[in-house]
């Protein structure tokens, strides 16, 4: 018996240790929007439409303007568990991994302390319902947090849509593991040499060339640092507004 109460107290002290924001975490606020069932969080400013589509399901927060980094961050994750030591509003023990899918914009008529939860320079993460409820109570409508980015676990590979019109080619990535988050994109068609694209907004990644008709082939680089080659993803009989799964995922 002994033994075994000794092993729990160690557990503990170690989970308390990890979970303290003098080691990696750090604090900030939290509400949530949308609806019980995640409704009313699809779409949002990083560009992945349906969410489910893009692999992120309803774990997801938009980030204030502080963790935004104008859509740099967009598919990053963050471990987050409600401070209960500031709050009586905590699903004590609990925690959530959410995936950057929003932007939660500043409200400059209101005081960051009084209803301006997104203003700079608070971090804040306004999330979806289901994810919030996993760590706080839904009367208390905004709770403070301990929080860290963390790697993104996806399931199954990255995923490409194909958007726009013409000669010009939208690429939305989505199911982005690792660093969670993309530094670079190029392209390549069955009759191009390599593209770089440029970042349109949030996750969608733009080029202006005669793609239509030709097999795509892409280089991804993600925040972490780690570049995948993934050739012939899209065959050449694609059409505007389809997607793509691979079997490519990033380590970091």
């Amino acid at each position: 018996m002994e033994t075994i109460v000794t092993a729990l107290f160690v557990v503990v002290v170690v989970a308390a240790t990890f979970f303290s924001p003098a080691h990696g975490m750090y604090r900030g606020t939290a509400t949530f929007y949308g609806r019980p069932d995640g409704s009313g969080t699809m779409g949002g400013s990083c560009g992945y439409g349906n969410l489910y589509e893009a692999g992120y399901g309803t774990n997801t927060a938009a980030l204030s303007t502080a963790l935004y980094n104008d859509g740099q961050s967009c598919g990053q994750c963050y471990l987050i568990m409600c401070d209960s030591s500031a709050s009586k509003w905590c699903r004590t023990g609990s925690a959530v991994t959410i995936t950057a899918t929003n932007f939660c914009p500043p409200n400059w008529a209101l005081p960051s302390d009084r209803g301006g939860w997104c203003n700079p320079p608070r971090a804040h993460f306004d999330m979806a319902q289901p994810a919030y409820e996993r760590i706080g109570i839904y009367k208390a409508g905004i709770i403070p947090v301990l929080y860290q980015q963390v790697k993104c676990w996806r399931q199954g590979g990255l995923r490409f849509k194909i958007g726009g019109f013409n000669n010009f080619e939208l690429v939305l990535i989505a199911n982005v593991g690792g660093s969670g988050s993309i530094r670079s994109v190029s392209i390549k068609g069955t009759n191009t040499g390599w593209i770089t694209l440029n970042r349109n907004w949030g996750a969608n990644w733009q080029c202006n060339s005669a793609l239509v008709g030709q097999e795509l082939s892409f280089a991804v680089t993600s925040t972490g640092g780690q570049t995948l080659y993934i050739y012939g993803v899209v065959p050449f009989w694609w059409r505007f507004g389809m997607w793509f799964t691979t079997y490519h995922q990033f380590d970091y």
